[in-house]
């Protein structure tokens, strides 16, 4: 049973397992291992979980995004994304030269040959990505959380069009995704409201559709306690090593356990950093607003600008509308100029009525050279595992490396091969 908080509370509480992180991973590990009969203490600085970039993002479980967002390499996209006016990405200038190393490392990685054979590591964890998410919001009674709608992108120019329908093909040929092209007659009928002007769409019908992320994360959370878990406001800063595994500090005093897990996401690298560890950690920022309808107006499904890399995703708080990525320190003031940017074009797209909220949110993704998240043991300590660095796909795989970090630590074989995700591959030295 879930102990109540307490904030005079100074006994140490003692767990089979500490989840530091109540992210979309974090919740997913804290609940799979309470359902493996392992009691577990959820810690987040933040009274609720799923309040970062698990809250924020587009709401798409991909079985499509096999290819993980590459850095450019063509000459033209790079001196279009130099000019930093876009909205599917911008920079901080300032921010450039400590990012230099990560970037250098990102488009080393991102080379066809190399980027290939990530795809394929990654196909492994995108494979399972529908039947784990379904099967844990089940778990935890949020299945009407999630719509079988899939999504679209749409395209402007026969350029476009002709490079994301050879891209769509591949993925059919090599990994069985299914697409379906739609000219303006079929795209209509699918979102009669989208702009008629419009050359055509894609429409990828296996992705699963999330109308509150942030509350399939909580829900997670709360079936989680449900088993008998804890859920802590805490300092996941305060991590530490004692006889006999872990402890951190929480509002309900220090809470120990036999092993611990890393799923910070974007601050992961500043709590193994204090243990001796340094990843190559970087954060894409991102940003969403919601927006009404005009009277009468509908929209079915998410639907990505393919031109401009924004994202009009129909939500229960409105129509979100989401941003690509932006390179700036993690600790920058907001500058949501790209909400502004893709807004010229999304109110042309479909018809936005009134924006819902005062100001955008924003979010940070967390982003690893070889596009590849870290899921397994630490290298150098003993019952510490860690689980961040999903970059723009935590959400779609959330809940299938929660099921492989508590497969591992209460002894079972992982349903995934997790060689290619170790802490201590090459590509991370």
């Amino acid at each position: 049973m879930a102990v109540r908080r307490s904030r005079g509370a100074s006994a140490v509480k003692k767990v089979d397992v500490l989840v530091v992180g109540a992210g979309v991973v974090g919740a997913a590990t804290a609940l799979h291992l309470q359902m493996r009969g392992r009691s577990v203490a959820l810690v987040d600085r933040r009274s609720a979980a799923g309040r970062e970039a698990s809250y924020g993002n587009a709401g798409l479980i991909q079985r499509e995004a096999i290819f993980p967002y590459a850095f450019p390499r063509d000459m033209a996209t790079l001196l279009r994304v130099a000019g930093n006016r876009e909205s599917d990405v911008h920079y901080h200038a300032n921010a450039l030269p400590g990012l230099a190393p990560f970037l250098r490392r990102y488009w080393h990685h991102s080379h066809p040959l190399r980027h290939a054979r990530i795809a394929r590591d990654y196909h492994s964890l995108i494979a399972r990505c529908l039947e784990e998410t379904r099967h844990l919001a089940g778990i935890a009674e949020a299945g009407h959380l999630l719509r079988q709608t899939g999504w679209l992108k749409v395209f402007r120019t026969a350029r476009r069009q002709d490079a994301e329908l050879q891209q769509a093909n591949e993925l059919q040929r090599l990994f069985g995704v299914q697409a379906r092209p739609l000219d303006r007659t079929r795209l209509a009928s699918l979102e009669p409201d989208i702009d008629p002007g419009v050359l055509g769409g894609l429409h990828y019908p296996e992705p699963l559709t999330v109308t509150d992320p942030g509350q399939l994360v909580e829900s997670y959370r709360m079936a989680t306690e449900r088993l008998g878990g804890l859920f802590l406001t805490g300092d996941a800063g305060s991590l530490r090593q004692v006889a006999g595994g872990w402890s951190v500090e929480t509002q309900n005093g220090p809470v120990q356990a036999g092993a611990a897990v890393v799923a910070l996401g974007a601050w992961s690298d500043q709590v193994t950093a204090r243990l001796g560890y340094r990843f190559p950690l970087a954060g894409k920022r991102g940003y969403h607003m919601h927006y009404g309808l005009q009277a009468g107006a509908q929209l079915g499904r998410p639907v990505l600008d393919a031109e401009r890399g924004y994202v009009l995703a129909p939500m229960r708080q409105g129509v979100r509308l989401t941003t690509g990525a932006e390179f700036a320190r993690r600790d920058a003031e907001p500058t949501p100029v790209q909400i502004d940017r893709a807004l010229r074009h999304a109110r042309r797209l479909i018809p936005l009525g009134d924006a819902l909220e005062s100001r955008p949110w924003m979010g940070i993704r967390p982003c690893l050279p070889d596009m590849l998240p870290i899921i397994g043991p630490a290298p150098r300590h003993r019952d510490l595992w860690f689980a961040f660095g999903h970059g723009h796909q935590g959400l779609t795989l959330g809940a299938i490396t929660g099921r492989l970090i508590a497969e591992s630590i209460v002894g079972d074989d992982p349903v995934v091969d997790l060689e290619p995700f170790r802490a201590d591959r090459t590509a991370l030295r």
